[in-house]
């Protein structure tokens, strides 16, 4: 509502004589405003609780996990790419473009969507798009990250070596305790710690 300008008195707008009584009055809306006053910020108190519960409860909501896909299984999780050309596509079909061929059979990434056929990976550095499900397996790799690690014959740091993995070798994930992941590749198996690769979850214990 618009509060009206104050105008002074003019011989067209005769100024009202100001009497006690009127006086009085005037003072007590006066003294009940300044008592509404008063009492704003704790009627303003509720609202805000209101909305603090509403950004915890957001909040407990973002922390949730992620509902599973289609399929049933939980999302994300890892796979490895079945064959040796899989196209990346830019969405959930072969209308759309494809921005990235993989040529690296067995390779790990991690489905973070489903769509009807249609998977969506994220690879070791990021990057995501659509795949067919027929190009995605179940079985576990991993891929060697930083630099050359020595496959160790137990899990063990002071453990003999049984052989060297240079950065992204691609390996058949086997179990793992301890901190320590079994792998094979090029015909040797042995251990390695398991932050040396990228195809494990930090909580994750595949047997």
């Amino acid at each position: 509502m618009r509060t009206p300008a104050l105008r002074p008195c003019d011989a067209h707008r005769p100024c009202v004589a100001m009497t006690w009584a009127s006086l009085t009055r005037r003072l007590a809306a006066a003294l009940a405003l300044a008592g509404l006053a008063t009492l704003a910020p704790s009627l303003a108190a509720p609202a805000a609780a209101e909305d603090t519960t509403a950004v915890t409860a957001s909040q407990a909501e973002a922390a949730r996990p992620s509902p599973p896909g289609r399929t049933g299984l939980p999302l994300p999780r890892f796979v490895s790419l079945r064959a040796s050309e899989v196209n990346l596509r830019s969405g959930p079909g072969t209308r759309y473009p494809i921005d990235w061929v993989y040529r690296r059979s067995g390779m790990p990434v991690e489905i973070i969507d489903e769509f009807d056929t249609w998977r969506r990976i994220r690879d070791w550095q990021g990057t995501e798009g659509w795949v067919h499900q027929s190009m995605v397996q179940g079985r576990r790799s991993v891929l060697i990250t930083g630099q050359r690690r020595t496959l160790k014959r137990r899990p063990e740091a002071a453990a003999p070596g049984v052989a060297m993995l240079d950065a992204g070798v691609i390996a058949a994930l086997e179990r793992c305790r301890d901190g320590w992941c079994e792998v094979s590749a090029g015909g040797y198996s042995g251990w390695l710690p398991r932050d040396s690769f990228y195809g494990l979850y930090p909580d994750e214990e595949p047997r």
